[in-house]
């Protein structure tokens, strides 16, 4: 066996069983630890396939940044643990048909793949050549080109998510001062100083 296939049982085995410890494990940070352990190890997949700019985005934004929001949001909340399990049993028949559900629309989704007529011509696709074209220029021609207009409707709807987030939590407080930018601009002499004539040896 080379070392290349080494690697890929070592990677792909560690991937597949963080996977599980993230849905088996009874703690919500143990949960994200996992997830973070298999990001880091499809990352390493990723390098062996010679994606490596796929790689680097897995860890650098999966990784750096939303795995490790995950894990800071999971520590700061006050989470009863003991409720949640409690509450295991009256919803697992629900998550059980979402599951079945998910599971029947990844095997439309790669049944209709295979049984495609188009598939075979987009397999029999010429790939450039590497020295000419970089993984990453390949992955910008196809996104910006066959997938432009889902690229967008990706992006506004992460925006609409986005504001949708900042308006349910945003709380205003009542007694709080405010800055009023068009009322400092507006402020003239007249009316934000007061001049007293204060008489000699007393206060103001």
């Amino acid at each position: 066996m080379s070392l290349a296939s080494a690697f890929f049982y070592l990677f792909a085995g560690i991937t597949v069983a963080s996977a599980f410890m993230v849905i088996a494990a009874r703690n919500p940070v143990h949960s994200v630890l996992f997830l973070i352990l298999a990001f880091v190890n499809a990352a390493g997949l990723f390098l062996l396939m010679g994606a490596e700019f796929l790689a680097m985005i897995l860890v650098v934004v999966y990784v750096g940044a939303v795995a490790v929001l995950f894990l800071f949001v999971v520590m700061m909340l006050d989470v009863d643990f003991v409720a949640l399990r409690h509450g295991f049993l009256q919803y697992l028949p629900v998550g059980g048909l979402v599951g079945l559900i998910l599971v029947a629309e990844l095997v439309l989704v790669v049944g209709g793949w295979a049984a495609s007529p188009g598939a075979e011509a987009l397999r029999a696709t010429p790939v450039p050549p590497v020295a000419d074209v970089s993984n990453t220029l390949a992955i910008g021609r196809v996104l910006y080109t066959d997938y432009l207009f889902y690229f967008q409707a990706a992006g506004l709807i992460l925006l609409v998510a986005m504001i949708g987030a900042i308006v349910l939590t945003l709380r205003h407080k009542e007694g709080v001062k405010r800055q009023d930018i068009s009322a400092q601009v507006a402020r003239t002499p007249a009316n934000s100083l007061d001049i007293k004539k204060v008489s000699p040896g007393q206060g103001v």
